[in-house]
């Protein structure tokens, strides 16, 4: 059954993408990408299989290359052939294929919000292409992306405080900067209270914002105090 709290590519993703192909002029793509106000376009061929994107700095990186200079002697006989020729290409391409980067990242339509915003993250970029078999139908950017976190929360069916106790004590567990075996748990009227003692200041916050996000919980009450320092020192 779909999280309507982590929705899908799907559910997100722009479908009317510009696009453009191969031999599309670089003149025209700056125009494009100023007219549209858009930072990059996918590359695709004649039946929408993406080929590459081209972005801002793919353009900065060509206009850059107007102001190389040829190497001297020496560094021609250290220099990568191969890797001169990649940036000649890139520098002084003419149409989107020659300049175009064509390592996109990318997710289906069924990746979640989530997958999507951890892989944004991870590879610092601001947006994904959504493919089928290798056609786009679709894009994910940020702008998009905010649109989960204000889409309605799923309401969460009853639980009794016994169980809603397991589950907050079960999550602490599994997170190494709780101090969940310096502190106790009980659950009133769905109702979290931690008693004890607190090893590490900034894990008060992290128990409050996981207790909140177990289901059933309706608040919390933090009763906890720092841990004297003799008893850390003993630890």
């Amino acid at each position: 059954m779909p999280d309507i709290n982590n929705p899908t590519a799907a559910k997100l993703m722009t479908r009317s993408v510009v696009s453009i192909l191969a031999e599309t002029p670089v003149h025209d793509i700056a125009l494009l990408l100023a007219e549209r106000s858009i930072s990059a376009v996918p590359v695709v061929d004649s039946q929408g299989q993406v080929l590459g994107m081209v972005t801002e700095a793919d353009l900065v990186r060509r206009l850059a290359g107007l102001a190389d200079t040829k190497p001297g002697w020496l560094a021609r006989i250290f220099a990568d052939p191969a890797g001169r020729a990649e940036r000649y290409a890139r520098t002084h391409g003419a149409v989107a294929r020659d300049i175009m980067t064509e390592a996109v990242v990318s997710v289906a339509e069924t990746a979640t919000a989530a997958d999507i915003a951890h892989l944004m993250e991870e590879r610092q970029i601001r947006r994904v292409l959504v493919l089928d078999e290798g056609r786009l139908v679709g894009l994910v950017s940020r702008a998009d992306l905010l649109r989960a976190l204000t889409m309605p929360e799923a309401e969460a069916p009853p639980a009794g405080d016994d169980v809603i106790r397991e589950a907050v004590v079960e999550a602490l567990r599994g997170e190494t900067w709780s101090s969940g075996y310096y502190s106790s748990v009980a659950v009133t009227r769905g109702v979290v209270s931690f008693e004890g003692f607190c090893q590490v200041p900034g894990s008060r916050r992290g128990m409050h914002v996981l207790a909140l996000g177990v289901p059933g919980v309706r608040g919390v009450v933090d009763n906890t105090v720092p841990m004297p320092m003799a008893y850390v020192a003993g630890i």
